[in-house]
């Protein structure tokens, strides 16, 4: 698979369809065996035609074939979507290098000491950079590399996910060299290779890892490529490891992960975007004169998270166990991780 900071769908779907598939899925909206996706959630691509609206779901055909190039990285949109997209939804990327400095002081925390990845540059021109530590990573007395993968972190308002995976600097292309590399699921990548051998604890590790990192996006091309990108990491760390690409079925088994773990919320709200609606009343008139009474949702009017009328979000509790279906993942309410 080509290493490009544009990822090819065409690609993803020619190795691993399944896996494929699955990023497309809307998790939230697919539980009674219909398969539903993610939804585009923007009015950017209506000049495209039909299936392209705010409403539908991206389907394969719309970004396969001769619609490969539909969705891009930020950096390779016009100029003028770029900002028209600032404007209308706050779309504001972050550069690497802010990202690294950021994520290493929730490490220094961990750890309980400094620089333990990597040291950001601090030479005049080269503030913006850093020296990855190419030294194994130690860890505390009282904490493992096991602790460390299992350590749950999320990142809101993900857009194309620069704190969880960096294979390049979102706000001017650049790829970054996988030994480099800085986000939060990249650092958990790097650690399961310095301490596993064979395929079997890494698979296994990875799939711990990948559980452990959540986020969230409204809209649906930047919530792909955010997948994508997690996919694709998962990919290059295992063919670092062992100089081949993961099977299928292992590919599957992420691809189904992340679907869970990075969804699409609105997140003011905790429900699927412009999910919220009126209820509609119909009184009926013997004479024929019917009344129609709207009642707006009633969370949206007072700002109210846990009463709107939208599709709450849905996502996997990897900790606990599902009576239901009989494996580990519980399925729980965003919103009601809120409570506690």
């Amino acid at each position: 698979m080509a290493n490009s900071i544009d990822i090819s769908e065409d690609a993803i779907r020619n190795y691993y369809p399944e896996a494929f598939s699955v990023l497309l899925k809307d998790q939230t909206k697919s539980l009674n065996r219909d398969t539903h996706n993610i939804i585009w959630a923007t009015k950017d691509y209506e000049h495209l035609g039909e299936g392209f609206g705010y409403f539908d779901e991206i389907q394969q055909k719309q970004i396969t074939g001769k619609h490969n190039t539909v969705i891009m990285p930020r950096t390779l949109k016009m100029q003028s979507q770029q900002t028209a997209r600032a404007r209308d939804m706050a779309e504001v990327f972050t550069p690497a290098w802010i990202c690294n400095s950021q994520i290493n002081e929730v490490d220094d925390l961990w750890f309980g000491r400094k620089n333990v990845f990597n040291t950001q540059n601090s030479l005049p021109g080269q503030e913006n950079s850093w020296t990855p530590n190419k030294e194994p990573i130690s860890f505390p007395k009282d904490k493992t590399w096991l602790d460390y993968i299992k350590n749950i972190r999320i990142e809101i308002s993900c857009g194309e996910a620069p704190y969880l995976v960096s294979r390049y600097d979102t706000t001017n292309g650049e790829a970054i060299p996988l030994d480099a590399r800085i986000g939060l699921l990249d650092r958990k990548l790097r650690v399961i290779c310095e301490n596993t051998k064979d395929q079997t604890e890494w698979l296994d590790a990875a799939k711990i890892a990948y559980k452990s990192i959540y986020a969230y996006e409204w809209q649906g091309d930047n919530l792909l490529l955010a997948r994508e990108a997690l996919l694709y990491s998962f990919i290059e760390y295992f063919k670092k490891k062992f100089k081949k690409l993961p099977a299928k079925q292992s590919t599957k088994c992420i691809a189904n992960i992340i679907s869970w773990n990075i969804w699409q919320m609105d997140g003011i709200k905790g429900v699927i975007p412009n999910s919220c609606h009126d209820d509609v009343e119909v009184y009926r008139s013997f004479f024929g004169d019917d009344t129609i009474k709207r009642h707006p949702c009633d969370g949206c009017q007072h700002e109210n998270i846990y009463r709107h009328n939208g599709i709450y979000c849905l996502i996997k509790d990897w900790t606990k166990f599902d009576k239901e279906t009989n494996k580990p993942g519980k399925v729980v309410r965003f919103v009601d991780l809120l409570r506690n």
